[in-house]
């Protein structure tokens, strides 16, 4: 039975865009020979692994003196600064500016690196910071790193450079199906990953959201782009982010890179991902051109300054198998909330309950007015089906944005969401699905609106297909929560997850008044009528209504019936 939830979280994994056909054959290989082989490689036992912490004196740094200058300027009291980055180029040159702008730490957590284009420039432009001086830690999830993603964990080669895998996965790296057959005899550590993304320059600024690190992310997709938010960061808040970095980095389920591979073996992956990347490059002419390398000017950023918190899962999420196959450790899950941060503008809406979405699930128990979900893969338990009917109840405006099954990259997870469809719409709550051609986010409304576009005002490039990534929450008009959750139950009970809870009727307008015109003119309306589901089209679009799942193809549709009944809730 592990075995087979195995292969179904493989199916519902996000992978870029590119392989996701290649992905449906490993997956299909996968369960014609998942009950006859299990795997035996094991993780080494003795691991050393430095402690270290972030910088301790940010305001020292250039960076933290311009923060500073900027607050007073601001007049903000014990506020941090935020700025949202809806636009890819934006996203992408943020970063490109942390990274000129460092001078003494670089701090990276990541569910995903890919071995592209966008991330080979920034993993560039970090050496090079490295090289000047800047002590480098990355800290990566160990779920992709195989094939050609694997090359991006020579970076812990490189001098001023540490690098770690969090909860690796035993065996071979040079496919993802043999890392699979692999893992089989051990679901549970495939299936509890670190979803988390940070990108912290010198302990004063930082980003964190939705984006992984890879041109499907930056708007460079040749199949498919997502349309993503991330927030940065600057203050006091990003001591309380590089602090949960250093909880994670120093936990015993974060496994120094050497310790796991040699610079031998990714050299020859390395090799294998080129000849791979220039057969690619012939069939794909029209490749999207990367995000310009120009970094934002950060001292003319229009920072909105407000108290906030930092909600994040502990590691412990994670647990340790009691059977050695983790290393000689026994120690049990240690789930539960961290709230960091607002000294005494604190939040009063949060307590410490077992897990982020747990968190903002207590947030929707004390709304008033209104709540705005957006959240692109969609599958409530019983936990927030009961606490968003007890709201409807009440007579609070609940409005979910997700992806359409014609926009999601995971399948299985649309056939999770799909099955509490109408039990949700009997209850009050407005149900938006995204639109999946490229329009949807090049220049209509989800890329008007600037909250959900993936562009910046851009098309999508080559990309024939725009796929919502973006994690947004917004209550009451006064709360806004960005972070790298899904509302679904792989968030609440299998991945660690991080967010930032912000207190800000100005932050709060902007996004709802952003997402405005998304919800209008880039997702579909999904309705009850004459006792079936109508899909109502997006205003402007030219599209029609439509009584099946708008945008698909009959296997797409005929898939989602396979899927659903096999799919349990809590691994999508």
């Amino acid at each position: 039975a592990d075995a087979m939830m195995t292969v179904m979280h493989a199916i519902s994994a996000p992978a870029p865009p590119s392989l996701l056909p290649l992905r449906r054959r490993w997956v299909a290989a996968l369960a014609a020979v998942t009950l006859f082989l299990g795997g035996c490689a094991e993780l080494p036992a003795q691991v050393e692994r430095p402690v270290s912490k972030a910088w301790a004196a940010p305001e020292g740094t250039p960076l933290g003196g311009m923060v500073q200058g900027l607050g007073r300027s601001a007049s903000t009291g014990n506020a941090s600064g935020f700025l949202l980055l809806s636009g890819a180029q934006e996203a992408y040159s943020a970063r490109l500016a942390l990274i000129a702008s460092a001078q003494k730490t670089l701090d990276l957590q990541y569910y995903a690196i890919h071995a592209d284009t966008s991330s080979g420039k920034l993993l560039r432009a970090v050496r090079a910071a490295a090289g000047r001086g800047v002590r480098v830690r990355i800290l990566l999830d160990d779920f992709h790193s195989t094939g050609r993603n694997a090359v991006v964990m020579r970076m812990a080669f490189e001098p001023n450079v540490e690098m770690r895998m969090f909860n690796p996965l035993a065996g071979s790296r040079d496919s993802f199906i043999g890392r699979m057959l692999n893992a089989l005899d051990d679901a549970k550590t495939l299936q509890q990953r670190m979803h988390n993304k940070l990108f912290i320059a010198d302990n004063a600024m930082g980003v964190t959201g939705g984006r992984n690190l890879g041109d499907a992310y930056f708007g460079a997709g040749t199949d498919a782009n997502f349309v993503d938010l991330d927030v940065l960061a600057a203050g006091a808040i990003v001591k309380d982010l590089s602090r949960s970095f250093d909880d994670y980095w120093n936990n015993e389920r974060a496994y120094p890179v050497q310790s796991l591979v040699t610079r031998e073996e990714l050299d020859k992956i390395r090799e294998q991902a080129r000849r791979a990347r220039a057969e690619e490059d012939e069939a794909a002419k029209t490749k999207p051109s990367p995000p310009e390398d120009a970094p934002m000017d950060l001292r003319k950023a229009r920072f909105v300054w407000a108290p906030a918190v930092v909600l994040v899962d502990k590691p412990g999420k994670i647990p340790l198998n009691p059977d050695g196959k983790r290393g000689s450790t026994t120690e049990p899950a240690n789930p539960g909330l961290v709230v960091r941060g607002g000294g005494s503008a604190r939040p009063p809406l949060v307590t410490d309950d077992d897990s982020v979405v747990d968190g903002l699930l207590s947030l929707f128990d004390r709304a008033r007015t209104e709540i705005n979900i957006v959240s692109p893969y969609f599958v409530p338990g019983n936990d927030m089906k009961q606490a968003l009917a007890a709201a409807t109840a009440r007579g609070v405006k609940v409005r979910v944005l997700t992806n359409s099954l014609g926009s999601n990259d995971a399948v299985a997870a649309h056939a999770g969401y799909a099955r509490h469809r109408e039990e949700l719409l009997n209850m009050g709550v407005a149900l938006y699905e995204m639109r999946s051609d490229r329009e949807a986010a090049g220049g209509s409304g989800l890329d008007a609106s600037g909250m959900l576009g993936s562009s910046g005002g851009a098309s999508l490039g080559g990309a024939s297909k725009a796929m919502l990534h973006s994690k947004l929450l917004t209550i009451d008009g006064r709360l806004i929560v960005i972070g790298s959750m899904n509302l679904d139950l792989r968030s609440q009970l299998q991945n660690t997850e991080i967010a930032l809870l912000i207190r800000s009727d100005e932050l709060s307008r902007i996004a709802n008044q952003q997402n405005e015109e998304g919800f209008r003119t880039g997702a579909w309306r999904v309705e009850r009528h004459d006792g079936q589901l109508v899909w109502r089209a997006p205003a402007g679009s030219g599209l029609e209504d439509t009584t099946t799942e708008p945008q698909t193809t009959l296997s797409q549709r005929l898939m989602i019936r396979l899927i659903g009944p096999l799919a349990p809730d809590r691994l999508l």
